[in-house]
């Protein structure tokens, strides 16, 4: 089976880089109010604002990492998702004189280096050309794109989504056109198509959320849980990126900014093996066995979902050490249907003998990064020095709860 909804959006967050591709739809999402109006018409035609070359757009994302669900999530079970606000991504558009044609160039760098690598993307490309409609952009395109990117890519945590959706913020800006959250993800979903085939949208939604999210038959909703870089003195990032002050398309439920809370006090260690996965592989490997073997598949799919069920209760009400389990236990039912690998198994079971309260693989598999739960920052710097010692060759901590308050 293959879930048939279209993304709906129940809170306010906005790849083939995750398992959830392949069968589902990729409708464009509602938001909670329903709207689907086309975006507002900034001026910024021949002579107007931003015509000028030399204007500069900037647009922001960040990585994400699936807790629970992958794979099931295909399938119609649900999935938890967090946002990695470490892992930024920063797009910079900087308009140039006009030659007689639409000419968007993108190169692509990270941090610690100085080398900048020309990007010959076809969804990017394919991203400029559905922006120029969508934004109803009148006057030549021209512009360079530098996308600053500290996500490493094939690791499952978002890269290619979250370059799109800071592509996508950072034309808009440099073009004067505001684009509500739905137009938002509708480009990035139309850039993850062309580069990866079909893709769920959790990618294109996580990697502009706040804080955790869940997914169910094709519905996010954002988790009360604090995360690193939330400030309620500020207005609430809408998903499209941007400050909301009212905005009538804030994504929100019930209209309203939900509460946080801060129960889960954990913090989340990702640990990236060094191996890049394959999504797309991994994907067909267990469309085929489930295909093969029907019985295996309800057994997965009904398994996960209850885990994922049962972990959502563990999160908002600050359960951790069950919450860990339930990690472990997704952890093996995706290694029985031979997602994972001899270095992700050691690395799990590393981060477990350093005092995790769990660990698994996380995103598509056949390599990439695992996650472990740790409850206090002192034992997530034993987890970190117990996975780069079983090889881990980088590691990242996602603080929630009382943790992200206070800056841990």
């Amino acid at each position: 089976m293959s879930p048939t909804n279209p993304l709906t959006f129940a809170g306010r967050a906005s790849s083939a880089g995750d398992p959830g591709v392949a069968h589902g739809r990729t409708d464009a999402p509602s938001t909670a109010h329903g709207r689907t109006d086309a975006p507002d018409a900034v001026p910024g035609g021949p002579g107007g604002p931003g015509a000028a070359p030399g204007r500069v757009g900037v647009g922001r994302a960040h990585g994400k990492a699936i807790l629970l669900g992958e794979h099931a999530v295909v399938y119609g079970a649900p999935a938890l998702v967090i946002p990695v606000p470490q892992l930024t991504v920063t797009a910079t558009a900087t308009r140039i004189p006009a030659d007689g044609a639409d000419r968007i160039s993108f190169a692509m760098t990270g941090p610690g280096t100085t080398s900048v690598t020309p990007l010959a993307n076809d969804g990017l490309q394919h991203l400029v050309a559905e922006f120029k409609e969508r934004a109803a952009v009148v006057e030549r395109m021209c512009a360079d794109v530098l996308i600053d990117s500290a996500i490493p890519q094939g690791r499952g945590l978002g890269s290619s989504a979250a370059c799109a959706r800071a592509a996508v913020l950072a034309l808009a800006e440099v073009f004067d056109r505001r684009l509500d959250a739905r137009t938002v993800f509708d480009l990035v979903q139309a850039s993850e198509r062309v580069a990866h085939g079909r893709a769920s949208g959790i990618d294109a939604l996580a990697t502009g959320a706040t804080a955790p999210l869940l997914f169910h038959t094709g519905t996010a909703r954002e988790l009360p849980v604090a995360m690193l870089g939330q400030c309620p003195a500020h207005p609430p990032e809408r998903a499209d990126g941007h400050a909301d002050e009212g905005h009538p398309d804030r994504i929100a439920r019930a209209g309203r900014q939900a509460p946080v809370s801060t129960s889960f006090d954990g913090l989340f260690v990702i640990a990236d093996s060094g191996v890049g996965g394959s999504t797309k592989d991994a994907v067909e490997l267990v469309r085929h066995r489930f295909e093969r073997e029907a019985e295996t598949q309800e057994a997965f799919v009904r398994q996960v979902s209850s885990l994922t069920r049962a972990a959502l209760r563990d999160l908002t009400v600050g359960r951790l050490p069950d919450f860990g389990a339930r990690l472990t236990e997704n952890h093996r039912l995706l290694r029985e249907i031979g997602i994972s690998t001899d270095r992700i198994d050691a690395l799990v079971g590393a981060a477990l003998a350093a005092g995790s309260l769990g660990a698994k693989i996380t995103g598509g598999g056949l390599g990439g990064c695992m996650i472990a739960l740790a409850e206090d920052p002192r034992r997530a710097e034993t987890v970190v020095r117990g996975l780069h010692e079983a090889g881990a060759i980088r590691t990242w901590v996602v603080p929630t709860g009382r943790f992200a308050s206070h800056g841990h």
